[in-house]
């Protein structure tokens, strides 16, 4: 790890600990608490979550676990550039969505309708919770007792009706300040990594083509220098070379533009990041690029029929298993029917929340197809 500037988070003077521990000989608290998220269930189950196919569509699609590495290791070279905590950064890119539901966003989406009356689901928070509750394998306390700084970049937004209920990582919350910078960046990392390599699925699936992605400025600038330089290229590389070149500026970028807002404010120290306004960001023309990137995605392929049609499936396979076991908790294995007793919606959103694609799509069948299990 490269030498840490005067602004970044530091393990050694971390805020520490739910309940305290001791501290080990050969890892620093973040590395610590890095082993502790990869070894966790949640970490191991993102393998069979999906970003936007479902799982069973092919085998070649992102799912959450693909991306939460590759997400961490570009969290961890805007780190290097900025001189910030890299262990800091792989932590919370490889937490970031463990609390995601089955079926991506479509299922989060169904399953914040079903808990709306219950004060509602939201994978961000949910995430929080598998650290913090969920997670039962140490004999001292429930979750993995992560460090504040992990904790804080996990939770990337929050209501202040939510953030009251928080404690200490709610505060910024509501007092209206910034984390550290290893979160923000991290943030940065996850958007650039998911719409990329959504570009990547959704031609690989042929829901969007290179001939509509060309009106896109971003894309069609980075594929008229790969054209230029490999005129005879064959699609499948010319596809890979584009993609590449587009993470390549916008990772750039980020770290250009954040290290003059850095340089502007002269942070001293992370006590001061935190009065800041945020300091990690894009410069403007390549902000304006990235959002006309997502809103072609968000028309082209995340609401494309064949991904709607998936979806539809989702949201009846999350609502009629919500449905079904509020309404008969006994249908709960029995881990999660004692908790039931005391929020019988939040442990079957729990529950929920836990499974992967196929999982759900099983314990689906097992309580609605009857035919299959006389």
């Amino acid at each position: 790890m490269t030498t840490l500037a005067a602004y970044a988070a530091n393990s050694e003077q971390s805020i520490g600990r739910h309940f305290d521990e001791p501290s080990s000989s050969t890892r620093n608290a973040f590395q610590r608490d890095r082993d502790r998220i990869i070894h966790s269930t949640a970490f191991r189950r993102l393998e069979y979550k999906t970003q936007v196919f479902v799982n069973h569509e092919g085998d070649l699609f992102r799912t959450r676990l693909t991306h939460s590495i590759e997400v961490a290791q570009m969290a961890r070279g805007i780190a290097r550039t900025l001189h910030l905590h890299e262990d800091l950064t792989e932590a919370i890119a490889l937490a970031h969505d463990l609390g995601h539901t089955p079926f991506g966003h479509a299922g989060q989406d169904a399953l914040n309708d079903c808990m709306r009356a219950f004060g509602g689901f939201e994978h961000n928070l949910q995430s929080l919770r598998v650290v913090d509750q969920l997670e039962q394998r140490y004999a001292d306390f429930d979750g993995l007792n992560l460090t504040f700084e992990v904790r804080e970049g996990i939770l990337k937004h929050c209501s202040i009706k939510n953030a009251k209920q928080l404690g200490d990582v709610g505060e910024r919350f509501i007092n209206k300040t910034s984390p550290s910078l290893e979160a923000q960046l991290t943030n940065y990392a996850d958007e650039i990594a998911y719409n990329n390599h959504d570009i990547d699925d959704g031609l690989r699936s042929g829901l969007i083509t290179v001939e509509q992605l060309s009106k896109v400025e971003l894309f069609a600038q980075n594929l008229a220098e790969v054209k230029a330089k490999y005129p005879k290229l064959e699609q499948k590389r010319l596809i890979h070379e584009t993609i590449r070149r587009m993470i390549n500026t916008l990772v750039v970028d980020l770290c250009t533009q954040s290290a003059h807002n850095i340089a502007q404010h002269q942070p001293a120290s992370v006590a001061e990041i935190r009065k800041l306004p945020q300091l990690i960001g894009f410069s403007r023309d390549i902000a304006e690029q990235n959002l006309k990137l997502k809103q072609f995605l968000r028309k082209n392929l995340y609401q494309h029929y064949k991904v709607n049609r998936m979806s539809a499936k989702a949201v009846r396979i999350v609502r009629e298993l919500f449905t079904g076991f509020f309404e008969n908790i006994g249908l709960l294995p029995n881990e999660f029917q004692a908790y039931a007793e005391i929020d019988k919606a939040r442990a079957v959103a729990d529950y929920i929340a836990g499974m992967t694609d196929r999982f759900a799509i099983r314990e689906h069948r097992k309580l609605f197809t009857v035919e299959e299990y006389l």
